[in-house]
């Protein structure tokens, strides 16, 4: 009797790769919100273990509460921002294809800044004063036509159904990471013995650890930030405050993105002429950056994986591409648990002992 071609063991492989390769499939489109569950749920998982005490143990009703506080305090507020952002952006965008259509016109306030403001307002003249260059730029840089990205500001405007579906996805999901985070944790320390017996107890304790102090050293201070610089905006009389608030946040996730933002601003308001006003908001932003790095981050994050600054762009550039909004949060969490596992793997060599050598 001739023995099978495939044995039953590679055949039972086979379909379980096709059964996973099919899942994936057809559930890649819950990807986005499960990942932006399990971020928020391991970075507030000291804080959930506290209220289930205060629940007498009762998951079901600690899930529930602590959906609603991630309702009221991360996503209602983020949601009106990245609104009334979109709706400033839509008018800057309405602008920019105003000015590529006749040339754009060398602001009053660049032709004011002091020392550099003439050569500035050359190279704008001899760039950007003609028709159609603006718009030759962008093209360049970013490899979308200025209506392009107008139709794609305009549709993100528009598109609230599918965003508030996102968002119920995550929050049912956040739930289940609740209630039932314990019992899977359980399972994956299992699965995880099984095949890294000697390295899994080290990478287990690095993975929350790493998740958790790169959302609050990065994710959550930069938000704190861009409100607070936002709001700094708004007082100092800048147009759009909303939006410009949004890209500090965002630039704040970038190691020296903060003050080259906060900078620029200072200068256009110093450029439209008034200087009290941009000095002032030059001088906050100095301060509540050194109150940020010297006291506050130190304490929320108590010594996390610290990220030098290429995996955090390129964690930053390649989650928003491949994500979207999302991806702020966990291209940088990704990348943090890509060094983390490196450095883990590294030590762990370090330590083991080395072998005798033969005589």
């Amino acid at each position: 009797m001739m023995p099978p071609v495939f044995s039953a063991s590679l055949i039972t492989r086979g379909l379980l790769l096709l059964i996973l390769a099919a899942g994936i499939y057809f559930f890649h489109g819950f990807l986005v919100p499960g990942l932006a569950a399990l971020i928020i749920g391991f970075a507030t998982w000291p804080l959930y273990r506290r209220l289930v005490v205060r629940c007498s143990g009762r998951t079901t009703l600690a899930a529930s509460l602590a959906i609603l506080v991630v309702l009221v305090v991360l996503v209602v507020p983020l949601s009106v921002a990245i609104h009334f952002a979109i709706r400033e952006a839509s008018e800057f965008v309405r602008w920019a294809i105003e000015a590529n259509r006749h040339g754009a016109a060398v602001p009053a306030w660049i032709e004011a800044l002091p020392l550099v403001g003439a050569q500035l307002a050359a190279l704008w003249r001899e760039h950007l004063g003609e028709p159609h260059a603006l718009g030759a730029w962008i093209q360049m840089l970013s490899g979308q036509h200025v209506g392009n990205i107008s139709r794609t500001v305009l549709a993100a405007a528009g598109n609230l159904a599918g965003l508030l579906l996102l968002v119920l996805f995550m929050l049912i999901t956040l739930f289940f990471v609740y209630k039932d985070g314990a019992h899977i944790a359980g399972q994956l320390d299992r699965v995880g013995e099984h095949l890294l017996p000697e390295r899994w107890q080290r990478f287990s304790r690095v993975v929350p650890a790493t998740v958790s102090a790169t959302v609050t050293g990065m994710g959550l201070i930069a938000i704190g930030e861009g409100v607070v610089l936002g709001v700094a905006y708004w007082i100092a009389g800048v147009p759009s405050p909303v939006l410009l608030g949004v890209i500090t946040g965002f630039m704040a996730m970038i190691p020296g993105g903060a003050p080259l933002s906060f900078t620029l601003v200072s200068l256009y308001l110093v450029g439209s002429g008034d200087a009290v006003a941009g000095l002032a908001l030059f001088a906050w932003g100095s301060v509540e950056l050194f109150i940020v790095d010297k006291t506050l981050r130190p304490r929320l994050v108590g010594g996390p994986v610290k990220l030098p600054f290429l995996p955090t762009f390129f964690g930053l550039v390649g989650g928003v591409s491949t994500l979207g909004m999302v991806g702020l949060f966990v291209g940088p969490v990704l990348m943090a648990l890509l060094v983390a596992i490196w450095r883990e793997w590294v030590r762990g060599l370090d330590d083991k002992p080395e072998r005798p050598q033969s005589a």
